[in-house]
Parts: structure tokens; sequence; C-alpha cells
């Protein structure tokens, strides 16, 4: 990784060892934020516990921090335009570490989800400005292999998460799992304090009425995603997301007629960007089916142990940290269309793969294969990807971008969980839960190689549009 902190010749960017400074920063706070998620996971019946809580409320202690961050993150990636990539960055950490000690300190469960709500805002708030920090760090030259730095950051973290996790748990007690970030925090905020450079703040009028509507439509979106995980509230379900369209209507005619805008929807007749984000939906969408499919196949049909089907798993965010930087070095190189394009067809074939899995025996060996195939696919898809979002705008459209990116991962991976709930609880009732019914499990995967395969023809239409070299 050496040769992304040096210096060349008409280099954009910070210099190369403040470079590598600020990347540390992001990278340690990225795994804060990663880390957060899949550790907390696996406390949630320890928490229930200590708490005295059912286990259906403990969901919350994950879901409320979720939400959050969901709801807000338009808002903050048009703050990050008009305060400066800096502040937001910084103020997120600071209160995102300051609310983890708060939640380390809890002691009643509506404490702690006050405090993991504050913790899911200043999460949004500093994610959300994260891959436009990597645009404003390093020279349009290395942008793909250092996105490709912080995929494998995140897939390692995907890969010991849930293992460190249950370790802690075990040796310590589950505020140890909150208190780790206050270090942590520290010490991101004591290296990227000096070499983030000061931007001017833009006064503009602020989009309030966006931001309502926005947060209105995201949070409808996400609540319709919990009712449907709960047999009998399909009607309920329905509900929010007919506010989810209603919502996102009135968005849309507010960005329309307010002078500035929360997001300037003329940002999508950049045709890469539009491509990217649809992309960037459709494929999220895949993952989310496949996500919520596997577990069920592994300990509902088959019934292998929690820990079991959690080793299978293990062949995913090992292969995306192996395609991860080769995927960010050959974008810098070949462009991202190609790369990005190809990572999805392996996609496509690593889900057709678990699609044919017998579904009455165990097989180890296909099943590992086509989680590694699907990882390695994703980790080819992702980096390339991110980086069609913020190397095709300009300076003023970049926080809107790197936003965006985030926005639709998330609205990918939600829909796939619809997806797959309403297989579960409207195509075939009872599959999922009893085993009884395998084609449940392999209607979702398929329609997750669907997605998948979709995905790849929307992104083959950039094969002739999108150069090699940055723009």
């Amino acid at each position: 990784m050496r040769y992304l902190f040096e210096d060349r010749a008409g280099d954009g960017g910070l210099p190369g060892p403040e470079r590598r400074i600020a990347t540390l920063s992001l990278l340690v706070f990225t795994a804060m934020v990663m880390l957060d998620t899949s550790l907390i996971t696996i406390a949630l019946p320890t928490i229930a516990r200590d708490l005295r809580i059912s286990d259906s409320q403990s969901v919350w202690v994950v879901s409320t921090y979720q939400l959050a961050a969901a709801v807000s993150i338009l808002t903050f990636s048009a703050l990050g335009g008009m305060l400066g990539f800096r502040r937001l960055f910084i103020g997120g950490v600071v209160v995102f570490t300051v609310a983890s000690f708060g939640c380390a300190m809890s002691n009643t469960f509506v404490l702690l989800l006050v405090l993991r709500f504050v913790q899911g805002l200043a999460a949004a708030a500093a994610m959300c400005v994260t891959a436009a920090l990597y645009r404003v760090i390093f020279p349009s030259r290395l942008l793909g292999s250092a996105l490709g730095v912080n995929a494998l950051a995140v897939a390692g973290v995907m890969a010991v998460g849930p293992t460190l996790g249950g370790a802690i748990v075990s040796a310590l007690h589950w505020p140890w799992l909150f208190a780790i970030n206050v270090p942590l925090g520290a010490i991101a905020l004591w290296l990227v304090w000096p070499v983030l450079p000061r931007e001017r703040v833009c006064l503009q009028p602020f989009d309030i009425a966006g931001a309502l509507t926005s947060a209105l439509s995201v949070g409808c979106l996400l609540l319709a995603m919990y009712e449907l995980g709960r047999p009998g509230h399909v009607a309920i379900a329905g509900l929010f997301l007919a506010g989810t369209a209603i919502f996102a209507l009135v968005f849309v005619y507010v960005q329309r007629t307010v002078a500035a805008p929360l997001l300037a929807l003329d940002i999508f007749r950049n045709e890469r960007l539009s491509l990217a984000t649809v992309t960037s939906i459709i494929a999220n969408i895949g993952q989310g089916i496949g996500l919520v499919a596997l577990p069920f196949l592994f300990q509902g049909r088959y019934g292998l142990s929690p820990v079991a089907s959690g080793l299978l798993f293990t062949p995913l965010p090992v292969a995306i940290m192996l395609a991860a930087p080769l995927s960010g070095r050959f974008a810098d190189r070949y462009g991202s269309a190609p790369v990005a394009t190809g990572g999805l067809a392996a996609l496509t074939l690593g889900y057709a793969i678990l699609g044919t899995l017998d579904p009455v025996s165990v097989s180890i060996h296909r099943i590992a294969l086509g989680v590694s195939v699907c990882g390695f696919g994703f980790g080819l898809f992702q980096t390339p990807n991110n980086r069609e979002f913020i190397s095709t705008v300009d300076h003023s459209r970049l926080g809107n971008a790197s936003g965006l990116l985030t926005f639709s991962r998330l609205v990918g991976l939600t829909l796939g969980t619809v997806v797959a709930a309403l297989v579960a609880l409207v195509a075939i009732p009872g599959a999922f839960v009893s085993g009884r019914a395998p084609a449940a499990h392999h209607v979702s995967l398929w329609l997750a190689a669907g997605a998948a395969m979709l995905a790849t023809l929307i992104s083959a239409r950039r094969l002739k549009r999108a150069p090699a070299s940055m723009p």
C-alpha cells in the first residue's frame, strides 16, 4: 500500500504523509461503525436479560440506530456541502464517541434507545461524507485504490466482528462493546484534527421541508420492513409503504420548487452517476435478499447451529477482502465500468450456484463455493461503482454524491429484506420458519440472482460511456 502515499508532480489531494494519517483516521472510524453493528447484534440476548426486556424489544437496540442513520443521510450530505466535510466528520466522530460512552453507562432500556438514536445520527453525519473525504485526500489516479482499501477494512471487520463480540461478552460484559469506541474515537480525532483541510462555511437557506419529507419517506420504508417481518402485520406494513410513496412524491415536488434544495435533482442528468445509483440499489437488493434467505436455509432447512451457519458465511467477507483492493487498482487503470460489470456477473453466478443447492442434504463445498463467488463478485463491483459516485461530479456536488452512495446502499438492502420477507410471509407462508417447504429459500436465492443479473445489464450500459481515466 506504500504507493498510495507517494507524491507525484501534479497530484491533487493531501501530501503523502498527511494522506497516510488522514486515511488511518477514516479507517479507524469506519471500523468503529462497522464493529458497533456486528458486535451489538451478538449481544442482544444478553442485553435483553440484563435490562429485563423481551427478545423482540431488544432488536430495537439495533433498529433504532439504523433508523436514525437512514432518515438523516440526505440531510447530513446537504449539510456537508454547507458546513464543510471536515466539520461534519469531526462533529460526527465526537458525538458518536460521547454517545458510545453513554450507552456503556446506560442502566435502562429507554436511555439506551435514546443514546443509540444519537449514535445513529452521528454515524450518518460522519459516514455520509467519508467517500467525499477520500476524493479530497487522494489524487484522482489513486481514488479507486483508496476506496478499495476502505472496502477491505469493512470486510475485515465483518469477518472478525461476530467472533470478537462473542469473546467480549463472554469475558467482560455487554457495556464494553460500547466502551471500546471511546479510545478508538479519541485516536481517530487525534489523527484527523491537524491534517484535514479546513473549508469555508457556505451560507445558504436550508431546505427544512426537504429534510423532513426525506426523513419521513425513508423512515416509513424502514418501519414497513420491520412490520413485514411480523406475522399478521402486512396491512400495517402496507400503510407505511403508502406513506413512503406519498412523502417521496412530496419530497420530489419540494426539490423542484425550492431555491436551495436538499438534493438538486439535476445531479441525475449525469448519466454515469444515475447508472451507478440504479445499479447500486438493484445489486444491494440482491444482497439483501441473499443475506436474509441464507441463514434460514442453513438453520431452518439444514438444521445447522448458529455457529456453523456463521462459519459458512465467513467466505463472504474473506472473498470481499481479496477482491476489494484488486478492484480498486483495476478501476484506476481500466475504468470503473468493466470491473463493476464483471463483478456483478460473478455475483449472479454465485447466487445461481446457491439456488441449485440440494434441498435435502448439506453440501458444504458447494455452499462455500457459492458464498465465495458472491463475495468475490460483490467485492469486485462495490469499489468501482462507489468510485463512479464521487469521481463524476464537481466539488460543489460532492456532498450530495457521497450521500447518494450511502443512501442507495441502504435503500437496496432494505428493499431486499422486504422482498425476502414477502416471499416468507406471502408467497410461501411458514416456509422460512418451519423449513417444510425448501422452495421458499430457493425462490429467494433465484430472486437474488435475478436482481444481480438485472444490475449487470444496467451496469453494462456504462461500458461505452465511461472513460478509463478519471475526469
